[in-house]
């Protein structure tokens, strides 16, 4: 039993030594024809060149403007429903449509207001007719009692010639004639004052129902927003519209939506104020300053750079918490330069902000090295084909790196390691 596991162990050895054999033999054929100019295997090569080595920090952004002209829903129209909308992005003139709301509860309201001040309209004419008619009643009674006085006075003025008894009852009668009147013009300024005081009271309400639907009819002339000037509409965001407590996106204005008084609907961005802003991690606060040049790459526009410079940094950190872990940035503002007419607010900006830039330098990139050993090499192309040179490096950038010692410009140097055969990359 223990001699047949000898010879079972002793079979492996050499199977795995015929393996080791192989390889031996596979790589010494390889870099013997990589000496003898045998075949030079075809990977991506690059030239080592003599230039700028620029370093860089990419930040990720979007397209905003420092001002815009807001336009909102009436303030006093209540709780309305946007019938007709324009499309977000669309130009506009001074004066074109950019909303219209259901004019339904205010149409209600002013024919309300409208019959309310019918009605009290109605109640002072009736009111001044009735009192035309009082005081005409009020006249002729106060004429009876001024006739009644001078027949009193007259039937007075006959005592020398008649008994006495008869003078007290004539007497009597001119006292109470002339109280009669008396009462009767207090009487007429006191139906005055009243009636006048009805008839301020019933002209306040008339007052009132007149400016409800002066009002009710400025709000129905308001339910039609129009654009304040030429530019570019942009629809914002309506907070009520989101489906679910957890959503992160907030949709924007659309038709069917109910208004609270007073709602932002859209603006029209200050194109001349157009800027770009971007989040700086702590990490790389330290390294941006303010002038420092900005390339920037809009996605919605791809077929040019854009260049700009730093602008301001907030001096503030926020919470930054759409990544995990959470962290700190800063905000970063890019003054662009001669902006493309063709860019908007809100769109997504790829920015790399040049930290660093060193003249006269060999730079490389940043593919081009490979850590072998612990040490730090590069593949350069020769006559027999790709061999290994260690590098000093001097600084590494987002996508070049400047060597120190080992390179020379105008030598080649192969992208991937030209040693891994392509089945075992």
């Amino acid at each position: 039993m223990n001699s047949k596991s000898s010879r079972t162990v002793s079979r492996y050895r050499r199977f795995g030594l015929l393996l080791l054999l192989l390889a031996l033999a596979a790589a010494g054929i390889y870099l013997w024809n990589l000496r003898k100019g045998g075949k030079i295997p075809p990977v991506p090569s690059a030239e080592v060149r003599s230039g700028d080595f620029v370093d860089y920090i990419e930040l990720r952004g979007d397209i905003a403007v420092r001002s815009a002209t807001v336009i909102s829903a009436p303030t006093n129209a209540g709780d309305l429903q946007i019938l007709k909308l324009v499309q977000n992005g669309a130009r506009l003139k001074k004066g074109d449509r950019v909303a219209e709301f259901d004019p339904t509860s205010l149409q209600r309201n002013a024919d309300q207001y409208r019959a309310t001040l019918k009605q009290v309209e109605a109640e002072i004419a009736r009111a001044n007719a009735q009192q035309l008619l009082s005081e005409e009643q009020i006249r002729t009674d106060v004429m009876s009692a001024q006739f009644a006085l001078e027949r009193a006075r007259l039937d007075a003025s006959t005592r020398d010639v008649i008994p006495a008894i008869e003078n007290e009852k004539n007497v009597l009668a001119l006292a109470k004639a002339e109280q009669k009147l008396r009462e009767l013009e207090i009487k007429i300024a006191s139906d005055r004052v009243g009636a006048e005081a009805n008839l301020a009271g019933t002209l306040r309400r008339r007052d009132k129902a007149k400016a409800d639907l002066e009002q009710a009819e400025r709000n129905l002339n308001a339910l039609m927003l129009l654009s304040p000037a030429d530019g570019i509409i942009a629809l914002l965001p309506n907070s009520r519209g989101r489906t679910t407590i957890r959503s992160t996106s907030t949709p924007v204005f659309k038709e069917g939506d109910r208004v609270w008084a007073g709602a932002a609907i859209a603006e029209i961005p200050d194109l001349s104020t157009i800027h770009a802003v971007a989040p700086v991690y702590e990490s790389d606060r330290g390294r941006v300053e303010q002038g420092q040049p900005v390339t920037l790459t809009i996605e919605a526009v791809p077929d040019r750079e854009h260049g700009g410079r730093v602008g301001d940094i907030s001096p503030l950190a926020r919470i930054d918490s759409s990544t995990y872990p959470i962290r700190k940035s800063f905000d970063l503002r890019v003054k662009l330069e001669q902006p493309d007419p063709r860019l908007r607010a809100g769109m997504t900006a790829t920015l790399r902000v040049e930290v660093e830039r060193i003249h006269n330098a060999v730079v490389i990139p940043a593919e081009a090295i490979f850590e072998k050993g612990g040490r730090i090499v590069a593949y350069v192309l020769g006559k027999g084909g790709y061999r290994e040179r260690a590098l000093n490096l001097a600084r590494r950038g987002g996508s070049q790196v400047m060597v120190a010692a080992g390179l020379k410009p105008g030598e080649r140097i192969a992208l991937k390691d030209p040693t891994v055969p392509e089945s075992q990359e």
